[in-house]
């Protein structure tokens, strides 16, 4: 079994970071400004398994680029993933983490983890003006959560 190691990217991360969001067919524009903003797990190769990132704004966080490969996608791994972003978020100095999708086959497991779902009129004005915010307002089915730090 081969073990998995979680943490914060670095400058030196950023080509491989890219290129594994890229793959994915994930947005990555920002990315060399968030790169301390990020995590990765990776194997005992070094070798990206997974990622996950959040957009400062103030006190508030809005998760992003949650990536995961294939053989990566047990429900451990996104549990301890999630735990080692909020745990990088307080030290960042966030409250709250917002969260936007579209897939509704995970919204039960992030209420199970502590996240309320808000409607679209109850996110902050800032984060609605966000570009990534008006992507999943487009689509179907789309839903928003949020996360206190506190």
């Amino acid at each position: 079994m081969k073990t998995s190691i979680v943490r914060v990217a670095q400058k030196k991360d950023e080509n491989e970071l890219m290129k594994f969001l890229t793959e994915a067919s994930v947005r990555s524009e920002g990315l060399a400004d968030l790169i301390d903003y990020f995590l990765i797990m990776e194997d005992e190769e070094g070798e990206i398994k997974a990622t996950i990132g959040i957009e400062p704004y103030e006190t508030v966080g809005l998760l992003r680029s949650l990536v995961m490969k294939s053989e990566t996608t047990a429900q451990t791994d996104l549990l301890y993933l999630l735990q080692q972003i909020f745990l990088l978020a307080k030290e960042k100095g966030l409250s709250t983490v917002y969260l936007g999708s579209n897939r509704k086959s995970t919204l039960q497991l992030f209420l199970l983890m502590g996240f309320q779902q808000v409607d679209k009129t109850e996110l902050p004005t800032f984060l609605v003006e966000k570009e990534h915010i008006k992507n999943i307002q487009s689509v179907d089915n789309s839903f928003f959560l949020k996360y206190s730090l506190e």
